[in-house]
């Protein structure tokens, strides 16, 4: 059984209302703390966040957009979209975090608007890149965008000790959409084909997820299958901060447990469900 779509169009809304409610709770300190974006405070997170709806909207809703480019690398895409993203945050800067606030509920309000009126199954914009697609499905590239606000959201929920997200669902959304890059991140392990790794995800919001060898690649199935080569058992915390670079690599190795074939655990401490 292969991974079901996940719809993620309803949440963006509730998601943004929850955003916008604590960042009108947070004190003029709480700006100025350091996320786990590193080198991001919140308001530079809050910045980008507010960054890439408005961008989002002015492409994709209403067909404004840059020259179209073509990165042969990897790291050439990666490179691109830090420069761009740090020339918004260095502007965003000038403003106040009052100013931020009300400009991300008016363009997060606008962005849910505009995801609740997509069709799932229509041929994505962008496709995935770090599920090593050429071509996506509507409902992927949706979900890849409340993943982006949904981490960025959690950083600064960490950076301020707000705790996590009231709604498991969205953190299970979260893990639905992420599991999308373990094929792309296993494509250079090679096993007997019938291998499978299961991933166990505990707590509120988790699941079980096999990865299988088949066909020279690797799939995915949302559901336990027997006898595993391997299991990888982690909170929903290690999971969503290994998956979104948020996870040192030490803490990597301790926090999510491994039993069983040694090797077939590698890319799974490296996977990445955002570009890096």
């Amino acid at each position: 059984m292969p991974l079901p779509v996940t719809d993620t169009r309803p949440l963006f809304r509730p998601l943004t209302t929850d955003i916008v409610a604590l960042l009108r709770s947070l004190s003029g300190g709480d700006w100025f703390r350091p996320t786990l974006a590193r080198r991001w405070r919140v308001k530079d997170v809050v910045a980008h966040m507010l960054d890439t709806a408005l961008r989002r909207l002015s492409s994709q809703r209403d067909g404004v957009a840059d020259a179209p480019r073509r990165f042969e690398r990897a790291e050439d895409l990666t490179a691109f979209l830090n420069a761009l993203n740090a020339e918004w945050v260095a502007a965003a800067d000038r403003l106040s975090p009052r100013v931020l606030t009300d400009l991300y509920a008016l363009a997060g309000a606008d962005l849910a608007s505009f995801f609740e009126s997509l069709p799932l199954d229509a041929p994505a914009r962008i496709p995935v890149s770090w599920a090593g697609q050429q071509a996506s499905p509507n409902w992927l590239d949706i979900g890849r965008e409340f993943t982006e606000i949904w981490h960025h959201a959690a950083q600064v929920r960490d950076a301020v000790g707000a705790g996590s997200f009231a709604d498991p669902a969205w953190l299970r959304a979260v893990l639905e959409i992420s599991m999308h890059a373990l094929p792309h991140a296993y494509r250079d392990l090679h096993a007997a084909d019938g291998t499978t790794l299961t991933i166990v995800v505990t707590g509120d919001g988790g699941g079980t997820w096999t990865l299988r060898r088949a066909h020279d690649g690797w799939d995915v199935t949302p559901e336990a299958e027997g006898d595993p080569a391997a299991i990888a058992t982690m909170t929903g915390e290690t999971a969503w901060r290994l998956l979104y670079n948020a996870l040192p690599a030490a803490a990597a190795e301790r926090q999510v447990h491994f039993d069983g074939r040694a090797d077939l655990g590698g890319p799974l401490l490296t996977a990445r469900s955002v570009i890096v």
